[in-house]
């Protein structure tokens, strides 16, 4: 028997098949203007106005779960990752900074707190240079910020020399580099419990060398993350810590945060 003969089939009219197009293609039409939506939303929006996870779970709204597109759609564009750089001052070269009479040394200091400062913000998703003193990758260096960590006299001044400073690169007028100081300061007092050093904020440390060599549109600022007589049980026992600090401080400055309370 025919089956076009059985009395149930009816072949589907031109009207019906037009209509079930017409849905398709507005079906389409939404898929692909939320996905251009999302491509610009992604590329356009700076760092710190959004969360930095939204980008991904738009992906994963439009296109479910690994962000893969069934119907060939574009996709957002991955946001590059921030190019931080570290330097442990001191480090690579044959001068080690301070020394206090038992051998303990300044840079030992700030390489191990750089070094923490750098897996930090690695495991926070960023890209990482740690960079020596005199690092021939600091010429022209460009990126979204330097730290440069260093730590303060080993010799006995007075009771008040305790604490820390910070100094923003004052080779250029940017208020990027302002704003990175601040946040180092606020963020870096708020875990540490170390004061500000008011005042003792030196010509070595607005005009320190690093800030001479890398590019102008890199964001700099200097740490003195403590003295090394006052200070050196929190310098030599909790290293973690003030890295927190500085690590805390950089993502304050990324992502557009208040550090209207810095020192």
């Amino acid at each position: 028997m025919d089956p076009f003969e059985h009395q149930d089939y009816q072949p589907e009219s031109p009207r019906a098949r037009t209509a079930s197009m017409n849905v398709l293609s507005q079906l389409l039409m939404v898929f692909g203007v939320a996905a251009l939506l999302a491509t610009m939303f992604t590329a356009w929006t700076p760092l710190g106005l959004v969360p930095s996870n939204l980008a991904a779970q738009l992906v994963e709204i439009f296109w479910g779960a690994g962000g893969q597109s069934d119907s060939g759609l574009p996709q957002p564009t991955p946001r590059p990752r921030p190019l931080i750089g570290i330097l442990a001052g001191h480090s690579g070269g044959a001068d080690p900074g301070a020394v206090c009479p038992d051998g303990l040394t300044e840079v030992s200091i700030n390489l191990d707190v750089a070094t923490r400062v750098k897996e930090k913000l690695t495991a926070s998703g960023f890209d990482v240079d740690l960079l020596e003193e005199f690092d021939a990758r600091l010429d022209g260096y460009q990126a979204m910020l330097l730290v440069a960590v260093h730590a303060d006299s080993c010799a006995y001044i007075d009771d008040n020399a305790s604490g820390f400073k910070v100094a923003a690169a004052t080779n250029i007028e940017d208020s990027r580099a302002t704003r990175l100081s601040a946040c180092l300061s606020d963020r870096y007092g708020r875990v540490t419990g170390l004061r500000y050093h008011i005042g003792s904020v030196s010509a070595h440390m607005t005009g320190y060398h690093v800030f001479g060599r890398i590019d102008l549109l890199t964001a700099a600022a200097i740490i003195e993350v403590g003295f090394m007589n006052l200070d050196r049980q929190i310098l030599t026992q909790q290293p973690d810590l003030l890295a927190e600090g500085i690590a805390q401080g950089v993502l304050c400055y990324i992502y557009n945060e208040d550090a209207s309370g810095g020192g």
